[in-house]
């Protein structure tokens, strides 16, 4: 099952999870740092089903210095009426901006809890005491739920103040506006903070872009706070004033009555002549629509799935049981099994179940020439297999008749799919390359150049290590942390996704699972590469189609 999309046939029936948007708070944390207060972090880990092993879900942002977070980035899970699921929040303080949660030097408190709970609590929120440390009084965490409305759009607006009230002693003021989503209880869930600017009582904020659901969750009347703040180093941030709007009012735009007085009530109470702390007036906006990844693979977008295997030398001789290659009568090797986790899945989103399968790093026969971009069918006119299946026989086939060599250089297959890809930039296809390796690679410059020029393509790559290699030059494909770039030239999209086989490896030697839990990794990044291709090309998708209006593809990669 593809990440986020819940269980769908792609033409026919959707059956969609319902949505839930989880916001965390704390109060009262544990109080670590001997100069400040906490920088606390909460981390959401879901137990698996089957395994019962606690896998990270997400984090919310670091908040610096202060015992009672307030956390704006939210969770959002689906949500399975028939399914126990279990959810456990750990709290961190965060002495480093590391993501490895080892790193975290101070460990504040944890709780347990189901989804169910909280949907099921008063009002959807949720309190429990965190525990963990022995003998301490750790505070506590707060959740709340709403159901998210399918409202998809995405709305980019500009705001900017004049005179607001002076803060700082020896300087103007540092504003920076909250923004919070009214509940149907009368309480207020925070959902945006801009960025602060420094030193001006008239600042003008970068525009920013908010789901339309996330301010007012398609209530278009429902009341939208926004809190002005002086920043101040210390996390003690100055209150300066609040108004109240809706978004039917943003969506007006630029006018008279998106002017709005900025008022500190304290001040109010106290002096007589007091008239407000400011203006904030809104500059721009405007509203676009999201569109789903359901949404293209229903207008036809196909995904093309390329597959390139590792035939160097490394992985050893397929017919000896330590090899990478092992033709094992009764157990798939690790290339096997890996193409067919994978493949299992991506091949419901390609009508056509022609599979451009190559391999690289092999000398062919008669003449012992080394390739890097073979294909595993031995026909160079067409190098497609019929199903997974046919390219799982292809690559045992082409076992037995190439010979294994090197070196591994990955540059030359990812140019032959963005050739493809290159003639097909209209929204219509989607290609997909999945490469299967056990080391180092040897053309990096190459293979990093091969890779920026592909990220301005339809295309993504995921990367499956097998072995027990050191995959240190994978991780720097995957641009999650850093995006890739050659040469100055940096990537415009981060299209790679690598994993090592061996994290899947299941130690109950349930294979079913683990392979599940692969695939479900390496794909779960391709709907939001496939929509960030369309996005910036400004491609929206066609309207559905029916079953008759199925393109009949054939091609060569």
């Amino acid at each position: 099952m593809m990440a986020s999309i819940g269980e769908f046939d792609p033409l026919n029936n959707i059956v969609p999870a319902t949505k839930i948007e989880v916001t965390v708070s704390c109060r009262d944390l544990l109080h670590v740092d001997t100069f400040s207060k906490s920088d606390p972090v909460v981390v959401l880990y879901v137990q698996g089903i089957g395994t019962k092993e606690w896998r990270e879900f997400g984090r919310t942002e670091v908040i610096d210095n202060t015992l009672n977070p307030n956390f704006v980035r939210k969770f959002f899970l689906d949500f399975f009426f028939e399914e126990k699921q279990n959810l456990r929040f750990d709290v961190y303080n965060v002495d480093s901006r590391s993501s490895n949660i080892s790193k975290f030097q101070d460990f504040l408190g944890q709780t347990f809890c189901t989804l169910g709970e909280i949907i099921g609590s008063t009002g959807g929120r949720l309190e429990n005491s965190l525990s963990g440390i022995p003998g301490k009084k750790l505070g506590a965490i707060i959740f709340t739920a709403e159901e998210l409305s399918n409202c998809r759009d995405i709305a980019t607006m500009q705001l900017c103040a004049n005179k607001l009230d002076k803060k700082d002693f020896f300087g103007k003021s540092d504003p920076f506006l909250v923004f919070y989503r009214s509940n149907e209880d009368g309480t207020f869930t925070i959902c945006h903070k801009t960025e602060v600017v420094k030193n001006t009582l008239n600042p003008v904020w970068q525009p920013f872009t908010i789901p339309v659901r996330a301010l007012c969750n398609g209530d278009y009347d429902r009341t939208v706070k926004v809190d002005v703040y002086d920043w101040d180093r210390d996390g003690s941030h100055d209150f300066i004033g609040e108004f109240t709007t809706s978004y039917r009012d943003f969506s007006r735009g630029q006018n008279q009555f998106n002017v709005y007085e900025v008022l500190n009530p304290k001040k109010k109470g106290k002096k007589k002549k007091y008239i407000n702390s400011g203006t904030v007036t809104l500059l721009s906006f405007k509203v676009e629509s999201e569109y789903t990844f359901v949404d293209f693979i229903r207008g036809g977008t196909q995904l093309n799935f390329t597959v390139a295997i590792d035939f160097t030398a490394s992985n050893g001789d397929p017919s000896q049981p330590t090899s990478l290659h092992y033709m094992n009568p009764y157990q798939m090797n690790a290339y096997a099994m890996a193409l067919k986790a994978v493949g299992d899945i991506i091949q419901d989103y390609d009508s056509d179940k022609l599979f451009p399968a190559y391999g690289f790093g092999a000398k062919l026969p008669p003449d012992g020439k080394i390739s890097h971009a073979f294909p595993l069918s031995g026909d160079n006119e067409n190098p497609n297999c019929v199903g997974i299946e046919g390219v799982l026989e292809a690559y045992f086939q082409s076992l037995r008749t190439v010979q294994l060599y090197g070196p591994t250089n990955f540059s030359p297959v990812i140019n032959q799919v963005a050739r493809s890809a290159q003639d097909v930039t209209d929204g219509s296809q989607y290609f997909v390359l999945l490469m299967i390796t056990d080391g180092v690679i040897s053309d990096m410059l190459q293979t990093k150049e091969a890779v920026v020029n592909a990220a301005a393509l339809p295309m993504s790559i995921i990367i499956i290590g097998v072995g027990p290699a050191e995959f240190d030059a994978m991780e720097e494909l995957d641009g999650d942390e850093v995006r890739v770039s050659f040469r100055g030239h940096f990537a415009e999209r981060d299209i790679v996704q690598f994993v090592p086989f061996r994290d899947y490896m299941d130690r109950s030697g349930n294979q079913v699972l683990s392979m599940a839990r692969l695939a479900k990794d390496v794909l779960a990044e391709i709907p939001e590469q496939l929509l960030g291709f369309m996005k910036t090309r400004g491609i929206e998708p066609r309207p559905a189609l029916t079953t008759s209006d199925l393109p009949d593809l054939h091609r060569h990669i």
